[in-house]
């Protein structure tokens, strides 16, 4: 069992940037991040290989934010550049099974209890 902890969430301006980091207790393969939006359904942000090398991104965030991972501290980050009020959301850590980097809900076996992002104009 993985426990997820998210942390770097606030209240910033239309531009401002923000970063966000998921500690793991474990080690862990594929990890992710999702958002859900007031009234929305979760969705997927970004998502990283074990390695590092494969990296994905929902077309919303690419060119403003960047996912990285520390393996020797279990840990995972969101850089978040130029945000806008259309990123206000709680962001949700994940943590799969597969090597790969899944833009998958269903790859993912463990969450973290979300951090919320809220950006205004």
């Amino acid at each position: 069992q993985v426990q997820l902890v998210e942390s770097g969430g606030g209240l910033v301006q239309a531009g401002d940037s923000l970063r966000l980091s998921c500690a793991a207790s474990g080690q862990t393969l594929s990890m992710g991040w999702f958002r859900q939006l007031p009234g929305k359904e979760r969705e997927f942000v970004a998502s990283i290989s074990r390695s590092g090398a494969i990296t994905r991104y929902a077309d919303s965030v690419k060119g403003r934010f960047a996912i990285s991972r520390d393996n020797a501290k279990n840990t995972m980050f969101l850089q978040m550049n130029n945000l806008k009020p259309e990123d206000t959301a709680v962001y949700y850590c994940a943590a799969g099974s597969s090597i790969l980097a899944s833009i998958s809900e269903e790859m993912y076996d463990y969450w973290g209890q979300g951090t919320q992002v809220t950006v205004s104009s």
